[in-house]
């Protein structure tokens, strides 16, 4: 691509003066730039990519691009208010604006994110729609599952328009793409172009990165506030934006949309509402009213929980896009299991035995009433807190746990460069803060092999074993190193131990002197 063509329509690269040269790539990394790279330099939350523009320049980029003023290499340089949404721009003018030929659904919210992503993904699919998926989980184009990393977060700018591209080369005609905070607000999807934006809840997290809840929510508040700018498609989707009746966040974020809103909510208030939810066996049951329909439901999903992410699924595409109600009740039922989201690990034990990637308050209070919903006996739950995240969750984590359940169980959760022993230390105080009594209700294991022993060696018939807060994630982070690990494959190993049978060896961590092994 030609330079002057690149940077036409970026208003902030004004392209006089500049050469107008071949452009062999766009890159935020120095150690990517090749002769004719247009590197861009992003400010880091330890590192200023402003350092590296020297290397840059060295390795023969054509333009350079960042915050601060020119540094005077001897390469065009040009600086911009906001590197990173920069980049995005550039990465999606690279790929050829691939979200302008798609009809984009972003989906926000602190939990049920990844859950109500699968379920509208499976809506699209079920009225024959050429659709993709990119989650915190993964990536869907057609036949192909890409994994999109090691821990959750949307992707960066560079490859979410690169699978983008793929999307549209593939002849999909819609994306359902989930958009953290973290996303939002380092503009990783700042050349989206959403057509629809749902959320789902925005409850207390990330406080670590953000400061306040209220820059939280403001990020979350992007993705709405950006509905009304995006640009003209050929796609006739009028945009929308999807929002919760029930959830804090509703008049806020309705006042930044400036475009059509449907509401859900389980209340008979909403645009879309539940009637008659009630558990089954195996799962869901209950019907959706709306505008001029009334579909039953049925779910394999676990926990009441996930009727609120049914109903922003049926709001984006059955009002959203104008999807008929039973072609989504289809969609809904197609769902059996969302990966680590009150995930089942059966070996024929006599008591039922969970994952799910619960890792804020909210979402662990949901997690834990749904279990409760399954037994007459016990909840044990296994639970940590993240190292050099938000140190306020700790408590709160803790002070759920030993409310709701039964035995709880305080182990490890990525604790990062934080001593462990600090991280449980605190955790701990937040148990006993609510009556919590330890070697009794609660009890401090550091190596979550080990946690999930001994919370399978005392569960009894009947009773609900839950590990909580990995879910589907693959590694646990002690001090830099990423360790293999899978909250699944560990509670199977523990509980083919606990049953006397073959089963797969229990992950090592650094905690049980095994790591790697």
């Amino acid at each position: 691509m030609r330079l002057h063509e690149l940077l036409s329509d970026i208003p902030e690269l004004d392209p006089g003066g500049l050469p107008d040269s071949d452009v062999s790539g766009v890159t935020a990394d120095s150690r990517q730039v090749l002769p004719g790279t247009i590197f861009v330099a992003v400010p880091g939350l330890t590192v200023d990519g402003g350092t590296f523009l020297p290397e840059a320049a060295r390795r023969g980029a054509s333009l350079l691009v960042g915050e601060a003023p020119d540094p005077a290499l001897a390469v065009p340089y040009r600086q911009v208010p906001a590197a990173r949404w920069t980049l995005a721009q550039l990465a999606a003018a690279w790929h050829g604006r691939p979200a302008r030929r798609l009809v984009m659904i972003g989906v926000t919210g602190t939990d049920g994110k990844t859950t109500t992503c699968n379920l509208i993904h499976a809506i699209l699919q079920a009225a024959g729609l050429q659709a993709g998926l990119i989650s915190t989980v993964n990536a869907v184009i057609g036949e192909r599952v890409l994994d999109t990393g090691f821990h959750v977060t949307t992707p960066e700018a560079l490859e979410v328009q690169g699978l983008l591209a793929k999307m549209v080369t593939a002849g999909l005609t819609h994306c359902v793409l989930e958009a953290t905070s973290h996303g939002l607000a380092q503009h990783r999807v700042a050349a989206c172009e959403f057509d629809l934006g749902v959320v789902t809840n925005i409850t207390h997290e990330h406080l670590d990165y953000h400061g306040t809840f209220e820059a939280y929510r403001e990020a979350k508040g992007r993705l709405f506030a950006g509905l009304s700018t995006r640009a003209p498609k050929a796609a006739s989707v009028e945009p929308a934006a999807i929002l919760n009746l029930d959830d804090a966040s509703y008049a806020h974020l309705a006042s930044l949309s400036g475009v059509r809103q449907i509401s859900y909510s389980l209340s008979a208030r909403a645009d879309v509402r539940a009637q008659f939810p009630a558990p089954v066996a195996g799962g869901l049951s209950f019907e959706v009213v709306g505008a001029g329909y009334r579909q039953p439901v049925r779910s394999s999903l676990r926990g009441s929980f996930n009727v609120a992410n049914i109903l922003a699924a049926f709001a984006a595409t059955v009002d959203g896009l104008g999807l008929a109600p039973e072609v989504a009740a289809r969609g809904v039922a197609s769902v059996e299991s969302i990966a680590g989201r009150m995930e089942p690990v059966d070996l024929g034990q006599a008591f039922t035995a969970l994952v799910d990637f619960a890792h804020t308050p909210n979402a662990l209070r949901r997690a834990l009433e749904a279990a409760r919903g399954m037994t007459t006996g016990r909840v044990i739950a296994v639970i940590g807190s993240a190292g050099l995240r938000d140190r306020a969750k700790r408590r709160l984590m803790a002070a759920a746990a030993v409310q709701m359940a039964e035995v709880t169980v305080l182990t490890a959760e990525d604790p990062r460069s934080e001593p462990l022993d600090a991280i449980l230390a605190e955790m701990a105080a937040g148990a006993e803060a609510q009556g919590g009594v330890e070697g009794r209700t609660f009890w401090r294991v550091p190596d979550r092999g080990q946690a999930l022993r001994f919370a399978v060696g005392r569960a009894q018939t009947g009773d609900v074993v839950i590990a909580c807060g990995k879910g589907h994630e693959q590694s646990m982070c002690f001090g830099e190193t990423e360790y293999a690990w899978d909250d699944r494959v560990a509670l199977r190993a523990a509980l083919a131990e606990h049953l006397g049978i073959p089963g797969p060896a229990m992950p090592g961590l650094p905690t049980s002197g095994t790591a790697g092994s």
